[in-house]
């Protein structure tokens, strides 16, 4: 499962590290620069803020809890706009 993420700096960067690093689950950031995991600060300072970030998760996993703690940072999709009509 994807979905767009927005990464502006490194506060972002910061807190976005901090959510993923409650859950159970592989978490990863990917980008044109390459993929890293989300729950590596340090791989995290490597990505290159200037380009579409994508979040990955296995399909296996619930992300509803995960979604919702970082819903100032996920892009909404398309999907989520046609299930709220």
């Amino acid at each position: 499962m994807t979905r767009g993420i927005r990464v502006k700096n490194t506060d972002d960067i910061q807190k976005i590290n901090k959510i993923v690093t409650k859950y159970g689950f592989d978490i990863w950031i990917h980008g044109k620069s390459g993929m890293v995991d989300a729950k590596s600060l340090l791989g995290m300072f490597l990505l290159s803020l200037n380009e579409p970030l994508q979040i990955v998760l296995e399909d296996s996993v619930d992300p509803t809890a995960l979604f919702k703690d970082l819903a100032d940072y996920l892009e909404i999709d398309d999907e989520d706009v046609d299930e709220k009509k």
